[in-house]
């Protein structure tokens, strides 16, 4: 089933290579080059699904997503983390700020519709996560 899913990435090339993986499976994307875009974006297009690059100028993936999850509606949003910084430090960094999942670039165009797919079919926060397959 496709979705609508917001990619927040200050790249070109990144951002182009997830549209084209992504569109090739039927789903929307929106594209933001910067996280103020970003937010701006989520809050009038309420997408499905948020691709959120951790280093970009200006406001950085990880306060964008600290921004989302004091948002009542914005933090309903599946989040997944996309970084260059693969370090466990890292990565329990950006889990911390409530995202559902941490994508190390680079990551192969299978990866990134793996973890689309299993965030588009979780059930809600409150659904027992034993009733779940993960894939």
């Amino acid at each position: 089933m496709p979705h609508t899913v917001l990619t927040i990435e200050d790249q070109p090339d990144i951002r182009r290579l997830i549209r084209m993986t992504l569109e090739f499976k039927g789903h929307r994307v929106l594209e933001a080059g910067n996280g103020e875009e970003g937010l701006r974006l989520a809050r009038s297009e309420r997408p499905e699904m948020i691709l959120l690059d951790v280093m970009m100028p200006g406001m950085d993936g990880l306060s964008v997503a600290r921004t989302m999850a004091a948002d009542a509606e914005l933090s309903r949003i599946p989040t997944v983390m996309l970084s260059a910084l693969g370090g466990s430090g890292d990565v329990d960094a950006g889990l911390a700020t409530g995202v559902r999942a941490y994508l190390v670039k680079p990551f192969s165009p299978w990866e990134l519709l793996e973890v689309v797919a299993r965030l588009a079919g979780e059930q809600p926060a409150d659904a027992d996560p034993d009733s779940t397959s993960t894939g």
